[in-house]
């Protein structure tokens, strides 16, 4: 169904940059290994898009890696301990994240494409604004620059699923009613605060963290594979109640 549209809110990694969303992926891995905790990918990519000490923390308290915690440790996980591995998490992301900016297949020319109908260009993430101030120039650099970007620094940490930065998009861009907002991301932390923020909120298949493979991966697999995949990260988005599922980029101007 065609909507009147005055901004469409993107995700970055997994959405409009880097295909899988891998960096802050690999680097997740990493830091729970140096702990001495092996982590599935499962594990890491679920509380995907949230800010990153809470994606930590999250972790820390899902029941398999906690009774690994336990085990080794010999007490409950705390804070204190998602901070000692978001102070290893941050700098080891910093320096990998320049390699992680790349425009996703068709996004460059979709967003010239919505700016052409008079749609503005807004953005959130789970990045800080210290990574953002990485990723944001590398994108622009390859094509790919939203009008606006805010990371949860802006809203006292406050990040997804709430709702607050969607809000402050619609305030710097002038749109005033969320009936003329659409918001497209690629995990289950941005569906949830896309309907927390009350509009149009869509899941993007391919590239996504959801799906969780590299491109080479993706166009590796048998057609019914791609299917089988696609059909199970689009019920995920469903169940987390995304209003509309797409395949790529392009599906979102089908909505305006």
């Amino acid at each position: 169904m065609k909507r009147e549209v005055k901004a469409v809110i993107f995700d970055w990694a997994g959405t409009t940059v880097d295909y899988g969303c891998f960096a802050p992926v690999k680097v997740f891995i990493e830091v729970f290994e140096h702990a001495g905790i092996n982590v599935t990918m499962e594990e890491v990519r679920k509380p995907m898009g949230m800010l990153k000490w809470d994606h930590i923390r999250t972790m820390m308290e899902m029941p398999r890696i906690k009774a690994e915690w336990i085990k080794k440790y010999g007490k409950e996980p705390e804070d204190a301990d998602a901070d000692r591995l978001y102070k290893e998490y941050e700098p080891a992301l910093l320096h990998i994240l320049n390699q992680y900016a790349d425009p996703k297949p068709y996004v460059v020319e979709t967003v010239e494409k919505l700016r052409q109908s008079g749609i503005k260009i807004g953005s959130t993430t789970g990045y800080t604004d210290v990574m953002m101030n990485i990723v944001a120039p590398k994108a622009k650099e390859k094509g790919y620059a939203p009008d606006y970007w805010i990371s949860p620094d802006s809203t006292n940490g406050m990040g997804r699923p709430y709702p607050y930065m969607i809000f402050k998009n619609m305030e710097d861009l002038g749109v005033s009613s969320v009936q003329q907002v659409i918001k497209v991301g690629d995990t289950i932390s941005d569906i949830l605060e896309g309907k927390q923020a009350g509009v149009f909120t869509i899941g993007v298949l391919e590239g996504s963290s959801l799906m969780g493979i590299s491109k080479e991966e993706y166009d590796a697999l048998q057609e019914e594979e791609k299917k089988e995949k696609l059909s199970q990260v689009e019920e995920q988005y469903k169940e987390a109640g995304a209003d509309a599922v797409i395949r790529d980029i392009r599906g979102l101007l089908e909505f305006i």
